[in-house]
């Protein structure tokens, strides 16, 4: 009894490095951007408080 052919865990193993490498490049470009609004944030904050203090 034949059990048919056989798996090709090649390509499975190829798609799961791919993906996992997309999952990763999706969460660095996630921390950059939070990174970035914070910095933005900061200097909007501190650009509000020297417009205060002149004032």
């Amino acid at each position: 009894m034949a059990k048919g052919p056989e798996k090709n865990t090649k390509n499975k193993a190829l798609h799961t490095k791919l993906l996992k490498r997309k999952k990763a490049k999706l969460q660095e470009e996630k921390k950059e951007r939070t990174l970035r609004l914070k910095a933005l944030v900061a200097k909007m904050n501190e650009k509000k408080n020297n417009n205060d203090t002149i004032i």
